[in-house]
Protein backbone atom coordinates (compact mmCIF):
# COMPACT_ATOMS: atom_id res chain seq x y z
CA UNK A 1 0.00 0.00 0.00
CA UNK A 2 1.04 3.68 -0.72
CA UNK A 3 1.77 5.57 2.45
CA UNK A 4 2.04 9.02 0.66
CA UNK A 5 1.34 11.00 -2.58
CA UNK A 6 6.02 11.05 -3.34
CA UNK A 7 5.87 6.94 -2.80
CA UNK A 8 2.92 6.77 -5.01
CA UNK A 9 4.69 9.07 -7.48
CA UNK A 10 7.97 7.21 -7.28
CA UNK A 11 6.35 4.14 -7.88
CA UNK A 12 4.53 5.34 -10.81
CA UNK A 13 7.97 6.55 -12.27
CA UNK A 14 9.62 3.07 -11.32
CA UNK A 15 6.59 1.44 -13.12
CA UNK A 16 7.17 3.81 -16.42
CA UNK A 17 10.95 3.29 -16.33
CA UNK A 18 10.57 -0.58 -16.46
CA UNK A 19 8.07 -0.96 -19.33
CA UNK A 20 10.31 -0.99 -22.88
CA UNK A 21 8.68 1.17 -25.70
CA UNK A 22 7.56 -0.77 -29.07
CA UNK A 23 9.60 -0.88 -31.70
CA UNK A 24 8.98 1.25 -34.54
CA UNK A 25 8.09 0.02 -37.58
CA UNK A 26 10.85 -0.07 -40.72
CA UNK A 27 10.57 2.75 -42.96
CA UNK A 28 9.57 1.80 -46.88
CA UNK A 29 13.40 2.25 -47.87
CA UNK A 30 14.66 0.13 -44.95
CA UNK A 31 12.16 -2.67 -45.77
CA UNK A 32 12.49 -3.06 -49.27
CA UNK A 33 16.43 -3.07 -48.85
CA UNK A 34 15.30 -6.16 -46.80
CA UNK A 35 13.37 -7.60 -49.43
CA UNK A 36 16.40 -7.41 -51.95
CA UNK A 37 18.21 -8.70 -49.34
CA UNK A 38 16.48 -11.81 -48.93
CA UNK A 39 15.33 -12.11 -52.62
CA UNK A 40 19.18 -12.31 -53.41
CA UNK A 41 19.91 -14.50 -50.59
CA UNK A 42 17.31 -16.99 -52.09
CA UNK A 43 18.49 -16.74 -55.18
CA UNK A 44 21.77 -18.17 -54.27
CA UNK A 45 20.29 -21.02 -53.12
CA UNK A 46 17.66 -21.79 -55.36
CA UNK A 47 17.92 -24.51 -57.80
CA UNK A 48 19.54 -23.25 -61.28
CA UNK A 49 18.26 -25.74 -63.40
CA UNK A 50 14.43 -24.55 -62.81
CA UNK A 51 12.51 -23.00 -64.99
CA UNK A 52 12.54 -18.47 -63.99
CA UNK A 53 8.46 -19.09 -63.27
CA UNK A 54 9.28 -21.62 -60.84
CA UNK A 55 11.91 -20.15 -59.00
CA UNK A 56 9.72 -16.82 -58.86
CA UNK A 57 7.27 -19.06 -57.47
CA UNK A 58 9.00 -20.22 -55.03
CA UNK A 59 10.61 -17.07 -53.97
CA UNK A 60 7.74 -15.68 -53.30
CA UNK A 61 6.54 -18.91 -51.22
CA UNK A 62 9.64 -18.57 -49.20
CA UNK A 63 9.15 -14.42 -48.75
CA UNK A 64 5.96 -14.29 -47.95
CA UNK A 65 5.61 -17.13 -45.58
CA UNK A 66 2.94 -20.03 -45.47
CA UNK A 67 -0.98 -18.93 -45.57
CA UNK A 68 -1.06 -20.40 -42.14
CA UNK A 69 1.19 -17.81 -40.73
CA UNK A 70 0.24 -15.19 -42.76
CA UNK A 71 -3.31 -14.87 -40.98
CA UNK A 72 -1.30 -14.87 -37.19
CA UNK A 73 1.09 -11.69 -37.92
CA UNK A 74 0.37 -9.01 -36.28
CA UNK A 75 2.11 -6.76 -37.82
CA UNK A 76 0.63 -6.54 -41.47
CA UNK A 77 -2.68 -5.97 -42.52
CA UNK A 78 -5.17 -8.86 -42.88
CA UNK A 79 -6.30 -10.03 -46.07
CA UNK A 80 -9.13 -8.29 -47.43
CA UNK A 81 -12.20 -11.16 -48.20
CA UNK A 82 -11.25 -13.54 -45.43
Amino acid sequence: MVSSRSDAIRQLVELGLTIKPKAKQPSRASAGRAKELAKTAIDKMTDATARPDERAQRRHQLTKGPAEFREARMDQPKAKGK
